[in-house]
């Protein structure tokens, strides 16, 4: 690889680097012309078998040994071996590198000698934008501000000495808050010392009380009925509010979802004309209609027929 010192005259590009990967790979194949294997048939199968042969890293021993067959690089593989052609003039070429550019070429170039003096345009262009003609400048520059005024000037010790005016003080106030604004309140609760020292009232000992309950015993929750209540007619409203709401005339309960069949149905015998309407229509398939030509032809009759007036007026669109 190429080592680059302090004081080298070249710039490093992706070009440079892409040409010296191509070079290796030409010397690695033009090492086979000169070099000798001494690998066995037990060796080469031995690779084959692991997949990777058993070489040292950190050194320069490649990791696959070239074959024998391999005399030289093809034509192929100089061509691209050959470095990409450097289009830059040669009076660029030699641009030194800048002191602290990382090895960047320097952005300032250097002026020819035989360059002439700059026009009046271009000096007009060069020049700096000039303050206003009535433009007073009140304050000092700040020492490291590169080239701003600094936001602090300097107070006159008249104004250190002056009085503070109501009209100052006035306005140097804060803004009060609402006369109804109220404080957050905190999050413990203070219980005030004669909260702390009363005593509960007759009444609050009373309410504060739990609820008596008797512990028994109940009464069964059957209760015998009166010989009385056994014997007691019912009036006649309650009789009547009593009665069910009757149902409409002409209702008829539903019938149940079998139907019993009757002796006299299951003995019957159908009749020939029932016979003929219960056989299915039998139709020729496509595969023998196929090959009779008259299968679609329409009858003269038909041809000839007249629509009459009702199916033409029912083929008529009703006009909305």
């Amino acid at each position: 690889m190429r080592s680059i010192s302090a004081d080298t005259r070249f710039t490093v590009t992706s070009r440079d680097c892409e040409a010296e990967s191509k070079v290796v790979a030409i010397r690695a194949l033009s090492m086979a012309e000169s070099c000798t294997f001494s690998l066995g048939e037990a060796e080469y199968e031995r690779i084959r078998q692991t997949g990777s042969p058993n070489v040292m890293w950190g050194t320069q021993e490649m990791l696959w040994p070239i074959p024998q067959n391999i005399k030289e690089a093809n034509e192929r593989v100089r061509f691209l071996a050959e470095a990409k052609k450097n289009f830059q003039p040669k009076k660029d070429r030699a641009r030194s590198l800048f002191l602290y550019s990382c090895g960047r070429a320097s952005a300032i170039w250097t002026v020819r000698p035989g360059i002439p003096e700059a026009s009046v345009r271009v000096s007009d262009l060069a020049r700096h934008k000039e303050f206003h003609e009535d433009y007073k400048e009140d304050k000092r520059q700040y020492l490291y501000s590169c080239g701003r005024d600094t936001p602090i000037w300097k107070v006159t010790d008249g104004a250190k000495s002056a009085s503070e005016r109501p009209r100052t003080k006035q306005l140097a106030e804060h803004r009060p808050p609402h006369p109804e604004f109220q404080p957050a309140k905190p999050i413990e609760t203070i219980i005030p010392t004669n909260a702390l020292s009363a005593s509960a009232s007759e009444r609050l000992q009373a309410l504060a009380s739990p609820k008596r309950r008797s512990e028994g015993p109940f009464r069964p929750p059957q209760w015998p009925v009166s010989p009385a209540a056994k014997s007691v007619s019912a009036k006649p409203r309650s009789m009547e509010l009593a009665r069910p709401k009757g149902t409409a005339d002409g209702y008829q309960l539903p019938r149940d979802e079998i139907w019993v069949v009757t002796r006299a149905a299951k003995k019957a015998s159908a009749s020939g004309r029932i016979d003929e309407l219960s056989k299915p229509l039998v139709r020729a398939s496509m595969d023998h209609v196929q090959f009779n030509p008259d299968a679609f032809l329409v009858r003269e009759t038909a041809l000839k027929g007249v629509i009459p007036r009702r199916v033409h007026d029912l083929a008529n669109p009703i006009q909305r």
